[in-house]
């Protein structure tokens, strides 16, 4: 006799490609306006994989607000211990969270290299 498979539910979505990563953010339950600050660990476009001490449960209607995304709503699709994943109700680009905040010039003034002459004199390398 075979092992039976594993039964997949419409929210499984952990074959999709997703972004391994260190992020924080933070969630929020509809019950409560309190916000808890998590850990993303990976993001793909339909969901992603969160740590932190926020009680949850599987079926939970959950809100993220990812950097340079914004609040996003999912559904809490799995737990093991202090990780659970969430499944998103409509695609996000995880590209875009992990894109610096205010993406341009992201170097500050104050770290630059002045071009030309220098007050100071040449720099050198130490």
């Amino acid at each position: 006799m075979g092992l039976a498979e594993p039964l997949v539910t419409d929210i499984d979505h952990r074959h999709i490609g997703r972004d391994s990563l260190f992020l924080m953010a933070e969630v929020r339950l509809p019950e409560s306006d309190a916000e808890h600050r998590i850990k993303v660990r990976n993001l793909s476009a339909g969901g992603m994989m969160a740590e932190g001490p926020v009680k949850v449960q599987r079926g939970t209607q959950i809100e993220v607000n990812l950097r340079n995304i914004g609040w996003v709503e999912g559904v809490v699709a799995w737990i093991q211990e202090n990780r659970f994943g969430i499944a998103f109700h409509e695609e996000v680009d995880p590209k875009l969270a992990r894109a610096q905040v205010g993406a341009g010039d992201s170097t500050p003034r104050f770290v630059k290299v002045p071009l030309g002459n220098s007050p100071i004199g040449p720099i050198r390398k130490i």
